[in-house]
């Protein structure tokens, strides 16, 4: 097990995390408190568009660009990290590609599952269209380059091809946010397979700019209460009271999806193919979920769920340290499924059509970015924004989550790291590991 993941591990949740949580919130509040003001007082008065255009929407603007500026890098050296980081693969064999089959599959169920929910309930409809389309055009002109490189996007069999990058700084100007991580996909695995003196020194200078694009983002995270506030007073001066209603429908839909995979598909998993009794794990692994919902820290909880895993699951010590270490970042179920749920309300919400490509789209970025995003705060809000301008929608949209993200956050949380133990459990099983090999260790 590598240095790196085993210090990344003993790191508890950020320092100051939730001082930043409540000035998100306040700002949230605050920020919906302004804008519902102002759209029952004086909707229509000049000041507010002078208001909108020269002060709120710059600040807006400005947070989202410097995330725009740091999501690239951050997601290029977090997948290549990730990748490079499973180099026990070679030597556990048979276990370590079970475990990345098993994520891949398992990913793929849970973001496949939230898109189903959301397409089916349709917590972002109501609202009102003409509001809609008015903001829509803004958010696209804001994000102009963007949208206009996902407008001129090839379809069909030409989309397919065009996920491998003949130029992969071309795709990274372009913002082809596919294309950057296949290349990434196929960087990682080239790490995985040549280990020299040479490609260590070349992986810890990628795994530098993932920590200077984490430090990066925790300073532009800093700004998100005063964002929040401008994207909050926007949104509601202009659409009203309908954003209570259509924020309690996205938060019902979060936690269905969540709660389908924690109570249907984890059990499925640990009854059918584990062999292992759903309630016996579910209570034997309390300790760990308690941990998860109450740091919201995937990272911090893992130093636990490695002891539940070994002392009350009794699990090998040698299959338990590397799936739990791996799913730590290359497993987040809850996060993909975050982000998937998030994408199509927001595109719900402003009246964007999203096609079966669009969705496919916005699947394999999840399941992508599920397998490097790290377990800090705003980990996932680049890649949120980033999707939304890919296909179309405001990216100021993501003001309307964050006020209600720390609760959501705890409960993702809880299911990344039920997850990973689902996981050890499951792999555990497959390889059949002598009973007595926990002991022996």
């Amino acid at each position: 097990m590598s240095t790196d993941a085993e210090q990344i591990a003993k790191e508890a949740a950020p320092a100051g995390h939730s001082k930043l949580q409540w000035r998100i919130l306040m700002g949230f509040i605050g920020g919906l408190a302004a804008g519902l003001l102002t759209y029952a007082v004086a909707p229509d008065a000049a000041w507010l568009q002078w208001v909108v255009t020269y002060i709120t929407g710059p600040i807006g603007q400005i947070f989202l660009r410097l995330l725009f500026m740091l999501v690239l890098p951050l997601l290029f050296s977090a997948l290549v990290v990730g990748i490079a980081e499973m180099g026990e693969i070679r030597a556990l064999k048979a276990i370590g590609l079970r475990t990345l089959a098993y994520t891949v599959i398992v990913s793929s169920i849970a973001v496949a599952l939230s898109l189903l929910l959301v397409n089916v309930l349709k917590p972002g409809q109501g609202v009102d269209p003409t509001a809609a389309s008015e903001l829509l055009a803004q958010g696209s002109a804001s994000a102009a380059s963007i949208v206009a490189a996902s407008a001129e996007s090839e379809a069909g069999v030409n989309a397919f091809v065009a996920i491998v990058p003949s130029n992969v700084v071309s795709a990274m100007s372009n913002n082809d946010i596919l294309a950057v991580m296949f290349f990434a996909l196929m960087f990682g695995i080239g790490l995985l397979l040549v280990r020299t003196a040479r490609t260590q020194v070349l992986k810890e200078a990628i795994e530098g700019v993932f920590e200077v694009a984490m430090k990066l983002i925790g300073l532009v995270i800093q700004l998100a209460p005063i964002a929040i506030f401008c994207f909050m007073f926007n949104l509601s001066a202009q659409f009203g009271w309908d954003l209570l209603p259509r924020l309690a429908a996205f938060v019902g839909v979060v936690l269905l999806a969540l709660g389908v995979q924690m109570f249907v598909v984890f059990p499925a998993l640990l009854k059918f193919v584990a062999g292992k009794s759903p309630i016996a794990f579910f209570r034997e692994t309390r300790e760990a979920s308690v941990m998860a919902f109450s740091t919201a820290s995937s990272n911090a909880t893992l130093p636990t769920s490695l002891r539940v895993a070994e002392t009350q699951l009794k699990l090998p010590p040698k299959i338990s340290r590397f799936v739990l270490t791996i799913g730590a970042t290359a497993n987040q179920n809850g996060t993909a499924m975050f982000e998937g749920v998030t994408v199509l309300f927001l595109a719900q919400f402003f009246g964007v059509d999203l096609s079966l490509g669009d969705q496919l789209f916005v699947m394999l970025v999840c399941i992508l970015a599920g397998i490097g995003t790290a377990g800090v705060p705003g980990g996932s809000l680049p890649v949120i924004a980033l999707i939304l301008s890919g296909v179309g929608v405001p990216p100021e949209g993501i003001g309307l989550i964050l006020g209600v993200d720390r609760f959501l956050d705890m409960c993702r949380t809880t299911l990344n790291v039920v997850g990973d133990l689902v996981a050890a459990q499951v792999i555990s099983s497959l390889s059949r590991e002598p009973a007595d090999t926990a002991a022996a260790a």
